[in-house]
C-alpha cells in the first residue's frame, strides 16, 4: 500500500466517487477522475489503478442498464475503435505527456463544438450516425482511451448527437466502456501499469465506487432529459479546459 496523506486519500476517495457517478449517471465526468488520479499518484500507477476502478463502475452500470444498449451503434464503431487503439499507441512512443495531454483537450473540445453546430442544424430530429460519424467518433474514442482513459467524453458526444434517452444512452455506454476496459488489461499488466501497490489502493477505493454508483442510479431515473444532456455537455466541456491548463 503507498503512503499517502490524509489529503492525497481524500483527493483519490472524491475521484472515486466521481467513477461511480459517471458510470451510473454522468458519463462525461470521468476524465475529472483520471486528472485526480494522476495529481496524487505515479502517473502509470494512476493509469492502472484507475483502469481497475472504471472496470468496477462497468460491472455496476451493466447490471443497471445491460438491457438499453444500442448494439447496432457499438458494432458500426468497433472498427474505428481498434485503428484508435493502434494510432494512440504509436503517439504514445512520441510525443510527450504535454504534447499529449494539449492534444486531447483540443481533441475533445472540438466534438462538443461539431456536435452542438449538427445538432443545432437538425433542431429536434435526432442526427442520423451513419458510419463516416462512427469512424470519427470511434477512432478518436480508441485514440483516447489509449493515451489517457479519456474516452469518455468522446463516447457521451456520439451518443448524445444520436438523442438516446438517457437508459439507452447509459446501457450503450456500458456495454462499450466494458468490453474496452476489459480488453486494455493485458496490455496494462504488460506495461507495468496495474501494479500490486495500486491494486491494493482499488481494493481499498471500491466501497467508494459503488456507493457513488447507487447514487447515480438514483439520480439518472429522476433527471430530466434536457438537464440530463447539458450536464453531459458542461462536464465534458470542463474536463477539457482541465487537460489544456499549465502544470
Amino acid at each position: 500500500m503507498p503512503e499517502l496523506s490524509a489529503l492525497a486519500w481524500s483527493v483519490l476517495a472524491f475521484g472515486a466517487a466521481v467513477v461511480g457517478l459517471s458510470k451510473a449517471a454522468l458519463p462525461g465526468a470521468g476524465t475529472l477522475a483520471v486528472a485526480l488520479f494522476a495529481a496524487v499518484l505515479p502517473a502509470k500507477e494512476s493509469t492502472g489503478t484507475m483502469l481497475l476502478l472504471l472496470i468496477v463502475g462497468d460491472m455496476f452500470a451493466l447490471l443497471s442498464y445491460r438491457r438499453h444498449a444500442d448494439w447496432r451503434s457499438i458494432a458500426r464503431m468497433a472498427p474505428a475503435v481498434a485503428g484508435g487503439l493502434l494510432l494512440g499507441a504509436g503517439f504514445l512512443a512520441f510525443a510527450s505527456d504535454v504534447v499529449v495531454r494539449v492534444t486531447i483537450g483540443i481533441l475533445l473540445l472540438l466534438v462538443v463544438g461539431v456536435t452542438l453546430w449538427r445538432r443545432r442544424r437538425a433542431g429536434d430530429v435526432p442526427i442520423r450516425q451513419g458510419h463516416a460519424a462512427a469512424a470519427a467518433y470511434g477512432g478518436l474514442g480508441g485514440f483516447t482511451t489509449m493515451v489517457a482513459n479519456a474516452a469518455g467524453p468522446v463516447m457521451s458526444m456520439y451518443f448524445l448527437a444520436a438523442r438516446f434517452p438517457v437508459q439507452a444512452f447509459l446501457g450503450t455506454s456500458a456495454w462499450f466502456f466494458a468490453i474496452l476496459n476489459i480488453a486494455k488489461v493485458p496490455f496494462s499488466l504488460g506495461l507495468g501499469l496495474i501494479t500490486p501497490s495500486g491494486a491494493l489502493t482499488a481494493l481499498v477505493l471500491v466501497p467508494v465506487v459503488v456507493v457513488a454508483a447507487f447514487v447515480g442510479r438514483a439520480f439518472a431515473r429522476r433527471v430530466d432529459q434536457l438537464l440530463f444532456e447539458r450536464l453531459v455537455i458542461a462536464l465534458t466541456v470542463v474536463a477539457s479546459l482541465y487537460l489544456l491548463l499549465p502544470r
